[in-house]
């Protein structure tokens, strides 16, 4: 054996996620090739694996495809990531069952912690994983397992790209001289964090595959690299650099940004969106327990369309006392909007940003005339969660500030003419089965 401890860490990442979920509720679409496309349908983000054999590249404009999509017969969806997101809590909650200890790292991706006792048969327990997963919620996903973070991502990577693993990969279960084997036929780049750049530059200093920097000095990775390869080294040889994060890390900013459906030019038009944007970017604040003290926006006419006058201003404003009251957060975004709009563009995008973010308890919030009582800030904080329930509860603007709250017709929202629907988060949407 290859010497790795009998403990391990496990990478489960869903195949083909964004697709997946497509066809999780449409079983005709099985073997059909299809895409997920960004914002306003633009390019493609997502792509089935009958897409990736046809050479397609992420960021492919949908536009450009059109010829090869007749031929080969390749659907098109809008992102929806209402529907992504309640899928990835359901498969979340399901591999959570396997180990107390679990770091969602992407939203289809989370290492789970078999580093203490008892140790189990990880091909079984991986094929366990794998079983339930497709029983309780209609996707595939692949297993590695790895005595480190970098390793179980690699042997995860194997899972994926080599049928006959049958979806779970343990590189601890390997022989030395076949581990080695299997690294000298991996790619440099493949390794978790090293990506194309770092790849070209160690490919010029003679490490090609895995096995290859596997197989470095870590004193000469530190000097010629970074400190951050040699970790990355260590780990492949087994030595754990990298703790499982359980907790995910607070946001030190908050940002929300979207393409307009379609050119706006009207200040009231831009302010709708600010505020639109401003709700939902006040809400993660609160889910993550803090508050900013400085809120930013910033607007954009179309760089590519050389015949525009180009404007792409953006301010940042301090507060006086940081908050998360959407309130308080959206009068200022809108300030901050009037100061930098400017008529006569066309302006295609808008963001808000919240900035300088602090723990909710580590200071008392208060107005401009003075610090509020304490019945007032537990009437604000009341005020909010209310406000956060409700939106939970029955979707996303169903109640906000001003015009943010109203389903009116808005010729700035994101075009998705291809959208799915909401299957699992709406009752007039969901499937109906009959006998």
């Amino acid at each position: 054996m290859n010497g790795m401890p009998s403990g391990r860490i496990a990478l489960v990442d869903v195949n083909n996620f964004y697709c997946s979920c497509e066809r999780v509720f449409r079983p005709d679409l099985e073997g059909v090739p299809l895409v997920v496309l960004s914002n306003n349908d633009g390019c493609v983000v997502a792509r089935s694996a009958e897409v990736k054999a046809l050479g397609v590249l992420v960021g492919t404009p949908w536009f450009q495809l059109r010829d090869l999509a007749q031929k080969h017969g390749i659907l098109a969806f809008s992102s929806n990531y209402t529907l992504y997101g309640d899928m990835s809590s359901r498969v979340m909650r399901v591999i959570s069952q396997f180990s107390p200890e679990q770091e969602i790292y992407s939203i289809d991706e989370a290492f789970l912690d078999f580093r203490h006792p008892p140790h189990l048969p990880w091909v079984t327990t991986g094929q366990a994983i794998r079983a339930r997963v497709r029983q309780w919620t209609g996707l595939s996903v692949c297993v590695g397992f790895g005595s480190t973070k970098t390793l179980a991502k690699l042997a995860n990577h194997v899972a994926k790209h080599n049928p006959q693993w049958q979806g779970v990969c343990d590189l601890g279960a390997l022989a030395s001289r076949d581990l080695e084997s299997l690294l000298a036929t991996i790619e440099v780049r493949e390794v978790w964090g090293v990506g194309r750049r770092l790849a070209v530059q160690l490919s010029a200093a003679g490490v090609h595959s895995v096995a290859d920097l596997r197989a470095c000095d870590p004193r000469w990775i530190r000097s010629r690299f970074s400190v951050v390869l040699e970790r990355t080294l260590r780990e492949l040889q087994g030595r754990p650099c990298l703790g499982l994060e359980t907790m995910a890390p607070t946001r030190k900013e908050i940002i929300t940004s979207r393409s307009f459906g379609c050119p706006i030019y009207q200040l009231d038009e831009l302010a709708e969106a600010v505020r639109e944007y401003m709700a939902r970017a006040a809400c993660r604040l609160r889910q993550q327990g803090s508050v900013a003290a400085a809120v930013g926006v910033w607007i954009e006419t179309n760089r590519f369309r050389e015949q525009d006058r180009q404007y792409s201003p953006s301010a940042t404003w301090p507060l006086v006392v940081p908050t998360d009251d959407t309130r308080l957060l959206t009068q200022t975004a809108q300030a901050v909007l009037r100061t930098v709009f400017r008529s006569g563009y066309r302006y295609v995008k808008a963001g808000v940003m919240l900035l300088d973010l602090r723990a909710r308890g580590d200071l008392q919030q208060g107005d401009l005339l003075g610090v509020e009582s304490a019945a007032m800030v537990a009437r604000r904080a009341a005020l909010m969660a209310t406000l956060d329930r409700v939106n939970a509860k029955w979707g996303s603007g169903t109640l906000g500030i001003g015009s943010a709250g109203l389903k009116s017709d808005r010729r700035w929202t994101v075009a998705r003419g291809k959208l799915s629907p909401a299957y699992t988060t709406k009752w007039s949407e969901l499937r109906r089965v009959r006998a």
